[in-house]
């Protein structure tokens, strides 16, 4: 969490409101050192490594797709 000043909230509003956009980190701002309203990102922050795309229809991974595969796993033309 970020803390800010009024002075410096209104300077910077672009850059805060892209950093709460992309990094869903709250920003406080305060006033006379005061804390008084936060800018947080609207609705939750996506906890999906892997968002759905919606045109693929429903796409269930089993385990983690980028994981390095056994040795036993591999074809024997590339081991």
């Amino acid at each position: 969490m970020v803390s800010v000043n009024t002075h410096e909230a209104k300077s910077k509003l672009s850059a805060l409101l892209a950093r709460v956009e992309s990094e869903h980190e709250e920003v406080v701002i305060c006033r006379n050192g005061r804390p008084v309203a936060k800018l947080v990102a609207y609705g939750p922050a996506s906890t999906e490594p892997l968002p759905q795309n919606p045109r693929l229809g429903p796409v269930i991974f089993h385990g983690d797709p980028c994981a390095p595969l056994r040795e036993e796993d591999w074809p024997e033309e590339c081991r």
